[in-house]
């Protein structure tokens, strides 16, 4: 089985999605980056996958650097550099015959360049419905789970894991007896 990655071109998805459209005309872009982020954070814990975010250095001059927040992959491309020329470089490199690389972008040209790659495109529109859809079905899940009376009400608190993790470790220690039958 393949290994999923996820490349975003961030500023489309930020540009093609309402919520975060709006924020970006308000002048509120730093918040409608977060947001992104959180959003692909909470999907990528529902459909592991690796995720790249790719945001247009453009937007944020000065800035080049890769760094990890929120289990994502986050790179600021260089000044010179577009979003989409280093998507294209990237797909290129991660798509092997033990990865599939998708490319969430709706700009039309760099498609066909994904595509000769091997990898697949998704449109921004139908990232957000997937995402969406995500979410409803992890809401469904735990009401099904919630009706059949299996699920926790709440986490376990730091004192139970410890007892928990004290018993583990009695069990693990001590040999097993087995009683000698009785005569």
């Amino acid at each position: 089985m393949k290994e999923d990655i996820l490349i975003v071109d961030a500023y489309n998805m930020i540009g093609n999605w309402p919520e975060l459209n709006r924020l970006k005309l308000k002048d509120r872009l730093p918040e409608a980056r977060d947001q992104l982020l959180s959003m692909l954070a909470n999907y990528r814990k529902l459909r592991d996958a690796k995720i790249t975010v790719v945001f247009d250095a453009m937007y944020v001059p000065g800035i080049s650097k890769s760094y990890q927040q929120f289990d994502l992959e986050v790179v600021w491309t260089n000044r010179d550099e577009t979003a989409d020329s280093y998507i294209e470089k990237l797909a290129k490199e991660r798509q092997t015959r033990f990865t599939q690389v998708t490319v969430a972008t709706s700009d039309q040209a760099e498609q066909w360049t994904i595509f000769s790659e091997g990898a697949l495109r998704i449109p921004a529109g139908e990232l957000l419905r997937d995402i969406e859809r995500a979410k409803n079905e992890v809401k469904q899940t735990a009401r099904e789970f919630a009706d059949k009376g299996l699920v926790r009400k709440s986490p376990w608190n730091d004192q139970q894991l410890y007892k928990l993790e004290k018993l583990r470790d009695q069990m693990m220690a001590k040999p097993s007896r087995t009683k000698k039958p009785k005569q």
